[in-house]
C-alpha cells in the first residue's frame, strides 16, 4: 500500500502540468515500485534506557520492613493472634518493634557506625498529654536512627474545627516507613496505638498502613487477641478523627537520611 502511494505522489505532478503541455507517456520515466526505499520511522529514546537510581540502605531497610510485616501478615492467616502477653508480637508496640529489631544489625546511623540501633520506648509521662503520644527522647549517638518528622497535639485554646484542620494537616505528611504513635479515643478502643505508615495518597486523601492490634477482642480469660493488617486504608479525617480529642496527639516519626550498611553486611 505505501509502495502504491509513493507512486500516485510522483504522479501528480505531471498530471497538474498536462493542462497546459502535451505529455506523451512513452517519455516518462517508468516507477518500479522494487525501486522504492522504504523510510524508517525515528525512535525516540525510550526511558527504559535509563538507569533507575541504585536503592540506598534506608530504602532497602524500609521495603524489608514492609516485606517482613506482609510475611507476619500472612503467616497470621486473617485470624486474631494472641496480644496481651510481654512477648506477644501481634500487641502494637510490640509488632513494629519486632519488626524493626529483626533488621537493626545489618543497619547502623553513618555518623555513629558502632552503635547498635534501636526504637525508643513509649514514654511513661506525656503530661499535660496521655500516654501514648511520643516516644522516649532517645539520642542518635544511643542508637536512636529515628526524628519526629510532624506532631499534633491537641491545642484546647483553639476550636475543634481548627484542631481537626491541623489534625488532617498532620496526617498529610506521613510517607512511606514513617513509624507513627498515638494516643486516641475512637472506634476501636481509648489509648496508645503503634503502626507503619505505607505512605498517604493525595488524590484520593488517604492513608494506607500496617499493624496489629488495633482491632481485635477479648476472650472469656480477659486475654486480649488482636488482628493484623497489611496496606489497610482509610481517610484522612478518620485518621484525625481517632487523636483530635482533648489530652490525645500523635507523632511520625521518620528513619534519617544516614541510615548506611553495617560494616561487613552491604
Amino acid at each position: 500500500m505505501r509502495r502504491i502511494l509513493l507512486l500516485l505522489l510522483c504522479l501528480l505532478p505531471l498530471c497538474a502540468f498536462a493542462e497546459e503541455e502535451d505529455i506523451f507517456f512513452s517519455d516518462l520515466i517508468v516507477f518500479n515500485p522494487q525501486d522504492a526505499v522504504e523510510v524508517e520511522p525515528e525512535v525516540e529514546p525510550s526511558n527504559t534506557d535509563v538507569k533507575p537510581e541504585p536503592a540506598t540502605a534506608r530504602d532497602e531497610f524500609i521495603d524489608r520492613v514492609f516485606e517482613l510485616g506482609y510475611k507476619l501478615y500472612v503467616k497470621a492467616d486473617g485470624k486474631a493472634q494472641s496480644a496481651w502477653y510481654k512477648g506477644d508480637i501481634y500487641l502494637c508496640k510490640n509488632f513494629t518493634t519486632h519488626i524493626f529489631n529483626e533488621l537493626r544489625d545489618d543497619y547502623c546511623i553513618a555518623e555513629f557506625p558502632d552503635v547498635r540501633l534501636r526504637i525508643p520506648n513509649n514514654k511513661e509521662n506525656c503530661y499535660p498529654y496521655s500516654y501514648g503520644v511520643e516516644w522516649e527522647d532517645v539520642s542518635a549517638q544511643k542508637g536512636n536512627p529515628f526524628y519526629a518528622a510532624a506532631t499534633f497535639r491537641y491545642d484546647k485554646n483553639l476550636s475543634y474545627d481548627k484542631n481537626f484542620e491541623l489534625a488532617c494537616e498532620f496526617m498529610r505528611q506521613a510517607q512511606r516507613g514513617d513509624f507513627f504513635q498515638m494516643s486516641a479515643d475512637y472506634e476501636y478502643g481509648m489509648g496508645a496505638h503503634s503502626a507503619i505508615m505505607m505512605g498517604y495518597d493525595p488524590e484520593t486523601d488517604e492513608i494506607h498502613w500496617m499493624d496489629s492490634n488495633m482491632r481485635g477482642y477479648k476472650n472469656s480469660d480477659g486475654v486480649r487477641f488482636g488482628i493484623c493488617q497489611y496496606d489497610e486504608v482509610r481517610s484522612v479525617e478518620w485518621w484525625a478523627d481517632a487523636f483530635c480529642h482533648t489530652r490525645r496527639g500523635a507523632t511520625l516519626y521518620r528513619l534519617r537520611d544516614d541510615i548506611a550498611y553495617r560494616k561487613g553486611t552491604d
